[in-house]
């Protein structure tokens, strides 16, 4: 019993009891997107979003719908190359990279990665990824993309990996850093410093079985270590930076899509809840830009559908 009691006050001391009272926050509606998409993908380059990919009222989308945020207009580019949903979209040195996600409706995990350039309106084939993989996540570290877990195809089944595959735009090459501990698809990653925050996610493509995980990669020591568990288990996420909190939004399970809003602050190693969303989605696409987070697109309900709304959140 002593020994009992002494772990529980371990896992006290280090994963101290999660959420605070409801911090606050408003929702704003802006006009939407385009086409209904859920299982798309999004970037901030200038001072546009680009949104693209997902599943539509179409099929799987090559479409890339770009907001302009000092005009208040959407408007279209040059389409991606081939279909994808569950991919992932950032941005290096002015340039857009879309990289990985499924390029069919039988999910077949893609290892592709292409490079837009807006001045020449132009998408380039990159060296591909070492790993096809779908429903993984990503973030920039030093003008390096971190490709952070997902599924891949063993035989015939989606299974997780724990890839963690850097790529460097500047040589088109790649290489391969510490694997995730926690291998999971259907995570978000967002950026503090020069740590990497994996966040929730589920086990082989099953959103019966979310997960609460929360690994962080020490771009420094090149080491992963857990942090305080997202309070609502939750896969289909996104996540943004804001004001020093990662925001975690959305996400799905068999039960139904969650409008939670919680936000974890490395300072203290908390979360925090903040206003919740003003209905529930998963797969949806965000961007921050002036201290608002945008979120685009997703599904209201588990496993398909999609939306054209578009929200933005700010603090009181």
């Amino acid at each position: 019993m002593k020994r009992f009691f002494i772990t529980l006050l371990t896992i006290f001391i280090i994963f101290p009891l999660i959420s605070e009272a409801d911090s606050g926050g408003i929702w704003d509606d802006l006009a939407p997107t385009p086409i209904k998409r859920t299982e798309s993908s999004s970037a901030l380059l200038g001072d546009k979003i680009y949104l693209l990919g997902g599943f539509t009222p179409k099929g799987i989308s090559r479409e890339v719908d770009v907001w302009d945020l000092e005009s208040g207009t959407w408007s279209k580019i040059v389409p991606l190359p081939r279909g994808l949903h569950h991919t992932t979209a950032t941005v290096v040195d002015g340039k857009l990279y879309v990289i990985g996600g499924f390029d069919s409706g039988t999910w077949r995990p893609s290892n592709v990665n292409y490079e837009y350039d807006p001045e020449i309106h132009r998408w380039t084939v990159k060296t591909p990824m070492p790993t096809a993989r779908g429903a993984l996540a990503a973030g920039v570290i030093n003008g390096k993309i971190h490709l952070i877990g997902g599924a891949h195809r063993k035989l015939f089944n989606l299974v997780n990996t724990s890839a963690h595959e850097v790529y460097d735009p500047e040589t088109n090459s790649w290489r391969t850093l510490a694997p995730i501990p926690t291998p999971r698809d259907h995570l978000t990653v967002s950026m503090i410093g020069k740590k990497l925050h994996a966040i929730g996610g589920r086990v082989n493509v099953d959103y019966n079985k979310n997960l609460n995980t929360h690994e962080v990669y020490d771009a420094k020591t090149s080491k992963w270590s857990l942090h305080a568990p997202l309070p609502t288990a939750r896969s289909g996420i996104t996540s943004q930076a804001l004001n020093g909190l990662i925001h975690v939004f959305g996400g799905e399970s068999g039960e139904g899509t969650f409008v939670e809003n919680e936000a974890y602050d490395p300072s203290t190693n908390k979360w925090k809840t903040f206003s919740s969303m003003p209905s529930g989605r998963h797969g949806l696409a965000s961007v921050v830009w002036k201290n608002q987070i945008h979120l685009l697109t997703g599904g209201p309900k588990p496993g398909g559908g999609g939306s054209d709304t578009h929200l933005i959140f700010k603090l009181n």
